[in-house]
């Protein structure tokens, strides 16, 4: 839903599938992430999961 969301909106990003790209699983952990989908942004704290109010803030 989070990469539908940032599609569909224009919103450029990019992906790190932890299935393809195992490395990334230990990045997460350090930073306190327990699940998938991270959406990292300058200038917005980094969060997990689908949230479409956090979301909103990019597609300004």
């Amino acid at each position: 839903m989070t990469k539908r969301f940032l599609t569909s909106h224009g919103i450029p990003f990019t992906e790190h599938n932890i299935n393809d790209e195992p490395q990334y699983i230990d990045y997460l952990k350090q930073n306190g992430f327990l699940a998938v989908p991270v959406l990292e942004s300058n200038g917005m704290k980094p969060f997990s999961g689908f949230r479409p109010d956090e979301l909103k803030k990019l597609a300004v």
